[in-house]
């Protein structure tokens, strides 16, 4: 019966002009198996089904997923298909290529990114001063490795270390007797390698002082040049001198800067050699090539171990007249032999000679072979106190073509005469104006050869001067311990072996050890003593106590530079004077398209009361303060038509305005801007050519 009704189907399907199905049917071999040709009766023959082509044809040209490639070509060359495929490849093409050209144009607007050297504050240590890790009383590398999350506490990122080389102390440090080796006073050079590890694991950088001008008389070149030993027998600046009655009589007037002749006879070699500093400290001869090459490698030796700088000091007296005349003196009729003290020549013939320049350009030539790296710039400055000749000093910044050093160390807040809101004014405004265009500047408020801030200008001033020091334009440098407003020691304090290390005992109380807390020595060392005394302040002046004080020095210290690296104005906008007197100085910081503006209201007199608003057109009659040095006030609203400051106080202001002051005519002439950038709001991004 199934096979019957087997038979059937093809006949029922003929009948109702259905569709053959021929995928079930059998295989020849398999068919030669199965059937018995004796026995078996013929299969029904196949019917042919007539189908309406165009039916077909309909259901095939449909497209459907998994379409073969024969059929898929079918459709490709209908034109619905062609022409959409044409405009997605011509939008994709355009869509590229306008990315790239917004890629191109973003970069080309775009301002280079500041540097490390001009983003963060440089903070400086006098490593014998800074933490004792051995007990014996003296600062050291390890010690300043056991400090670095104070540097980073304070929201900087750069430290400049003073001289650490091997030396005899005679001058704290500054006449080397090895360039090459650490004076065991401090560590080893394992230690250092650790100290720059741990440094750049941090994400700091490091600079440190060369002073290229002179060595120590200890050194191995200038006991070879005693001996007139091969290439070292000019290594140093020798000339012939007589002697009269039992005296050396030198070959000119020459005098040091720590007063008396500058020449200083040798038995051995029979000779006077030049000094321009101690004794103790003769003066390389630069003149001689083999010298120079030597500062080279010394510079190449250290940019090898990882600083990330140089500081060059003294670089000035590199160079002396050869051809030796008597420097003229600024009393004309007073008699030469009663000159002994540096300040009566004019130094004609023995600072900033003829070819310094050439020299301080091919340091920087050396330093620059080790900042092809992507994101290993080296810096390097020159630190050189032209106290009288601020020309003198821009020349270190080099030429628009050629550059020495990223920016020589401006002193001009140190060296402020008197202090009032007019003094301010002009310290800021001669560097400003002299500074080549194009060129960072920086400031400094402390040093190791300057009275602590506390000392020289009075305790209630320490806050409003950190305060103008980390909202100027440029790169401000914080010496040690003024973060926390340390004093200087007394001098009668200072002891008898510090005493005999020669004339630079004079900036000896500006060198006591950092305190860091109110322990015996101030936490700075657990032995018996210190090189130096600790200031007797020190339970209520250190780092510890004042971390826990809201309104502690150091709270506003880290405000001012959190502030600095947050708003763009602050590090990378217009500096405009709106008003200076006798007691205040304001100014304001400002960047092109931001609406946001910062005012600085800075006493350094007495009590005053100033109408802003009298001063500068548009200004709001509101302004925020966001910053004060009495702390309080933070947070309030003041009226810019009456705004009232203290003796020593200062005020961050913070308003919203269509108009900067850099715009307003009547400010043309009083606005600076190192590196001209703007800011987009709708791109969020900077742009520069604006």
């Amino acid at each position: 019966a199934v096979e019957v009704e087997a038979r059937s189907l093809p006949m029922e399907l003929s009948e109702k002009r259905g569709v053959e199905n021929n995928g079930f049917v059998q295989s020849e071999t398999f068919e030669d198996k199965e059937m018995d040709t004796s026995s078996q009766e013929e299969l029904p023959k196949t019917c042919s089904v007539d189908v309406d082509p165009v039916a077909v044809e309909e259901t095939v040209l449909e497209p459907y997923a998994g379409m073969p490639k024969e059929v898929l070509l079918k459709f490709s060359s209908q034109a619905r298909y062609r022409v959409t495929r044409e405009i997605l490849f011509w939008l994709i093409i355009a869509a590229s290529v306008t990315l790239v050209c917004a890629t191109i144009s973003i970069i080309a607007l775009s301002p280079k990114c500041l540097d490390w050297w001009q983003a963060s504050p440089i903070y400086q240590i006098y490593p014998r001063s800074f933490k004792d890790s051995n007990m014996d009383g003296n600062g050291d590398l390890k010690g300043i490795q056991e400090k670095l999350d104070h540097i980073t506490y304070l929201n900087i990122k750069t430290i400049w270390l003073t001289s650490f080389f091997k030396s005899p102390l005679k001058d704290l440090g500054y006449g080397a007797e090895d360039f090459y080796d650490i004076d065991p006073i401090f560590g080893s050079m394992r230690d250092f390698e650790a100290l720059i590890a741990a440094i750049h694991d941090k994400g700091l950088r490091v600079i440190m002082d060369l002073i290229p001008n002179h060595t120590s008389d200890k050194h191995q070149w200038f006991q070879l040049s005693r001996n007139r030993t091969g290439k070292y027998t000019d290594y140093y600046v020798w000339q012939d001198c007589t002697q009269a009655a039992g005296s050396v009589i030198p070959p000119n007037n020459w005098v040091s800067v720590f007063g008396n002749s500058s020449w200083q006879y040798d038995d051995l070699r029979n000779q006077c050699y030049f000094h321009q500093f101690g004794k103790e400290q003769p003066d390389l001869n630069f003149r001689s090539l083999a010298v120079q090459q030597e500062i080279h490698d010394i510079i190449k030796f250290w940019l090898t171990k990882g600083v990330d700088g140089f500081s060059f000091g003294t670089v000035k007296f590199l160079l002396e007249a050869a051809h030796l005349r008597d420097e003229p003196p600024v009393n004309k009729s007073q008699n030469g032999e009663s000159i002994t003290a540096y300040s009566q020549l004019y130094h004609d013939y023995t600072t900033t000679q003829v070819g310094l320049h050439d020299i301080i350009r091919s340091f920087r030539h050396t330093i620059d072979e080790f900042s092809r790296e992507p994101g290993r710039y080296r810096f390097m400055g020159s630190d050189d106190n032209e106290k009288e000749d601020i020309e003198a000093t821009m020349m270190y910044y080099g030429t628009t073509f050629i550059q020495e050093a990223d920016f020589p160390f401006n002193f001009n807040l140190i060296n402020m005469k008197n202090l009032s809101g007019n003094s301010v004014f002009e310290a800021i405004d001669l560097w400003m104006k002299k500074m080549p265009a194009g060129k960072w500047p920086n400031w400094a408020v402390g040093s190791p050869n300057a009275a602590r801030i506390s000392s020289r200008i009075g305790k209630e001033y320490v806050n409003v001067m950190n305060m103008l020091l980390l909202t100027l334009p440029g790169t401000p440098v914080t010496y040690y311990g003024e973060e926390i407003g340390m004093e200087n020691i007394v001098s009668e304090n200072v002891s008898e072996e510090c005493v005999n290390s020669g004339p630079v005992v004079a900036t000896l109380p500006e060198k006591s050890p950092m305190q860091w807390d109110g322990k015996v020595h101030a936490g700075f060392t657990e032995g018996n003593s210190s090189w130096l005394p600790v200031n007797s302040d020190y339970q209520s002046v250190n780092v510890e106590i004042q971390s826990t004080w809201s309104n502690s020095t150091l709270s506003l210290y880290r405000a001012l530079t959190l502030l600095r690296n947050n708003e763009l104005p602050m590090s990378r906008g217009w500096m405009c004077h709106i008003w200076h007197d006798s007691d205040l100085t304001v100014y304001v910081r400002e960047l092109d398209g931001l609406d946001r503006v910062f005012m600085m209201v800075l006493n350094f007199g007495q009590e005053s009361t100033i109408d802003l608003k009298a001063i500068v057109p548009n200004l709001p009659s509101e302004a925020l303060i966001r910053l004060s040095t009495h702390f309080s006030n933070a947070g309030k609203v003041v009226d810019t038509q009456l705004i009232k400051t203290e003796m020593g106080e200062g005020l961050v202001l913070e308003y919203k305005t269509a108009k900067p002051v850099h715009t307003m005519e009547a400010f043309q002439g009083k606005c600076f801007v190192a590196d001209k950038v703007c800011y987009s709001k709708a791109l969020n991004l900077l742009y520069k050519n604006c």
